[in-house]
């Protein structure tokens, strides 16, 4: 075990030994670019509080900080800039005794992705999704009449995704489980991320949404999107423009 490897992730994990301290933490994992202001109204506390626990945050590496104005104004008058905090990309595995599960997940995933057959990456799609369905069974179903796209990111929030809502109502994932298995395979890793999204979908009977591989900077690869709708069985079929 490495001293200094399992000293830092003991260190991050004491960090949210405080209760307003993890509140913080889950307001801003859920709220990326959230400043000070928003993390103090929604935990209850001061600012001043607020401040003190996300910079010890800052500090154990388990946020990120940057500055942004938060109004439209810009030049003399404007005020400073806010000082925004996000989750970082610590990942921490703590385990006694160590264990090395993701180095046999990076070797099995790397050797597909070197030397797998078309077959073989169709078997690994398919056990994920079977896998995935086994995982979406597991899960208790939204209330019946939650819209699917809610449903389904209330689903993939309980296994670690942090979805959130973009820009065109798709719905983002935030976190990659995966996501120290990507490099050099990561056609592979994405692949079986997807199949597996997809049978949580199927496991939890969703059949009004769609997952698609949609790649974006510091995100899960796979979007989820509500289905388009069926059309009407009363609208007459597309046909063939007549001969002239």
């Amino acid at each position: 075990m490495d001293p200094k490897h399992f000293e830092s992730q003991v260190e991050a994990l004491s960090a949210l030994d405080d209760t307003v301290r993890r509140k913080l933490f889950q307001f801003v994992e859920a709220h990326p670019d959230a400043s000070r202001d928003q993390a103090a109204r929604a935990v209850g506390v001061s600012r001043a509080l607020a401040a003190f626990h996300l910079d010890k945050l800052v500090s154990a590496g388990l946020l990120t900080t940057s500055f942004r104005r938060l109004s439209a104004r810009s030049g003399p008058g404007a005020g400073r800039p806010s000082k925004l905090y996000r989750r970082s990309a610590l990942q921490l595995d703590v385990t006694l005794p160590q264990r090395r599960y993701e180095w046999a997940a990076q070797m099995l995933s790397r050797a597909i992705a070197t030397g797998g057959t078309v077959d073989s990456r169709e078997a690994l799609r398919r056990t994920a999704h079977e896998h995935g369905e086994q995982i979406g069974r597991g899960l208790d179903r939204a209330p019946a009449k939650t819209p699917a796209l809610r449903a389904a990111a209330r689903a993939l929030g309980k296994c670690g995704f942090a979805p959130a809502t973009g820009p065109d109502g798709q719905v983002v994932l935030r976190n990659c489980p995966f996501a120290s298995l990507r490099e050099g395979c990561r056609d592979v890793i994405c692949g079986m991320n997807l199949a597996m999204i997809e049978g949580v979908l199927a496991g939890q009977g969703l059949r009004g949404v769609t997952a698609a591989l949609e790649p974006q900077p510091d995100t899960c690869c796979v979007a989820v999107r509500a289905a388009p709708a069926d059309r009407a069985p009363s609208d007459p079929a597309p046909s063939d423009p007549a001969p002239r």
